[in-house]
């Protein structure tokens, strides 16, 4: 597999990332087995969060022993001192680690979030003492609204950035991820694409929990039913700038992206484009984002 430049990292990681949420809730046994069927892919990066549930811990007891050789990504949503402190230190047991190779400010969507964690005993203070002390090696930030986005980077160079750089909302008349992706060319963060293999917003919470799918915050591409959909929408992310792609946190998806990833990393097509214009036609923006410009994951009832 080759391998890309995670930004000003320096990181050289799998193209296609693993993300916690496929290790959650399916039981240590399953956990343990994708993780196997990534490892013996080349997949080196592995992201998590404190939100995912049984994530953590499953992840965690999956790597143990197998740490040499990957970069391991973890994530808060507490915006001060205390909240990152605790965070960070749960994240340390349940990981059986005592760094993270990336430290994310996890699902930003405010500015009012943002000067929090950049004031006095915010969440900045800690990460950037964490840094200091070998606690961390990088400091990113997650999110869907772009604009609080850009903000936060106007205040602190932050080293990646992950954000939905989807085909449908870029195509959509917000236009979103695409200043992202141009100013990840000006500022070296590494961008780290997700919602590539999202088609929608789920309709109802009955529709996403009868689903083949429950574990992802949208509806996925059915890629069994349309292949070529799935390779066009990860080829239009990298299209968009995204480094590596986060695919949504079920194994069919993430296994699909693998598996298929030499035709996803080759050009972008006239094929393609005439692929997603008809599906954007079928599903448009509205299902993704408010007036803001935040993502929402369900249609209003």
């Amino acid at each position: 597999m080759e391998l890309k430049r995670l930004g000003k990292t320096g990181f050289m990681i799998s193209p296609i990332i693993y993300g916690g949420i496929v290790s959650m809730h399916d039981g240590q046994d399953a956990s343990d087995r994708y993780v196997d069927w990534a490892l013996e892919r080349g997949i080196n990066y592995y992201d998590v969060a404190p939100v995912y549930d049984d994530a953590q811990e499953k992840l965690g007891n999956s790597l143990v022993g197998k740490r040499n050789g990957i970069y391991l990504a973890c994530k808060t949503t507490g915006r001060t001192y205390e909240a990152g402190e605790k965070d960070m230190t749960e994240s340390f047991r349940l990981l059986h680690t005592d760094y993270f190779d990336n430290y994310q400010l996890h699902a930003v969507s405010t500015v009012e979030e943002i000067d929090t964690a950049f004031g006095p005993k915010g969440l900045m203070e800690y990460l950037v003492k964490a840094k200091k002390e070998g606690k961390i090696r990088n400091i990113g930030i997650t999110g869907h609204n772009e604009d609080a986005i850009i903000y936060a980077l106007s205040l602190y160079d932050f080293d990646t950035v992950m954000y939905p750089m989807n085909w449908n909302i870029s195509m959509g008349k917000h236009h979103e991820g695409d200043r992202l992706g141009k100013l990840s060319k000006e500022k070296c963060f590494g961008l780290l694409g997700m919602k590539t293999l999202i088609e929608r917003a789920w309709k109802t919470t009955d529709e996403r929990y009868s689903s083949r799918f429950p574990k992802s915050w949208c509806k996925p591409i059915d890629t069994a039913a349309e292949p070529s959909f799935g390779i066009a929408a990860m080829r239009y992310s990298y299209r968009m700038g995204s480094d590596v792609l986060v695919t949504p946190g079920n194994f069919e998806s993430f296994s699909f992206a693998i598996d298929h990833l030499e035709d996803a990393v080759s050009p972008f097509t006239d094929a393609d484009q005439a692929l997603l214009n008809e599906k954007i036609n079928v599903f448009g923006d509205k299902p993704f984002l408010l007036p803001d410009g935040t993502m929402v994951y369900e249609y209003e009832k």
